[in-house]
């Protein structure tokens, strides 16, 4: 019996192999912070406190970042004002992502420490992963893959136009 996979078999995610070969730069946050080339840092919007992201190698198409400027690996250390930017831009987020992904629903969170999952433990964010009913669901986390039906760049430029028509974008 013959056991290897067809390639209708098999789910290719060519974009992974730059996350998994690429040098690690465990400081993007705090240089996506910093810079003013917002487009090619992905930065959508940013508020006093924080700013909102996309995620370069998302779970899902539209995987949005929330991230204070201040880099802190706990939520102990963050100030008031920065804990409610946080979830301010949060549901932004959602509503651009309900405008430009469909998304039905939402997994939103922080992964806090190494041993719970965080990939730059020292510079805490919130996830905010659209969701859609039939989705690939855990097939990112179990499986390595993921299917993106459009470029990172396209997608940018298509929330970048919907966050300029919302005045609550205005932080």
């Amino acid at each position: 019996m013959e056991t290897q996979s067809s390639a209708s078999e098999s789910l290719w995610a060519p974009w992974r192999v730059e996350y998994f070969s690429a040098p690690k730069n465990p400081d993007f946050l705090l240089q996506a912070a910093q810079s003013t080339d917002d487009a090619g840092h992905l930065v959508l919007l940013r508020g006093r406190y924080a700013f909102l992201i996309m995620n370069r190698y998302p779970y899902a198409c539209g995987h949005l970042m929330a991230v204070p400027y201040h880099k802190v690996a706990d939520m102990d250390a963050l100030s008031e004002g920065e804990r409610l930017e946080l979830w301010n831009l949060a549901v932004i987020a959602q509503k651009v992502l309900r405008q430009t992904v469909g998304a039905q629903g939402f997994n939103v969170g922080l992964n806090l420490g190494v041993s719970a999952g965080a990939g730059v433990a020292d510079h805490l964010h919130l996830h905010i992963v659209p969701r859609r009913e039939g989705d690939h669901n855990f097939m990112p986390v179990l499986g390595g893959t993921q299917v993106l039906p459009e470029s990172l760049e396209a997608l940018y430029a298509r929330m970048r136009a919907v966050l300029e028509q919302m005045p609550e974008a205005v932080l």
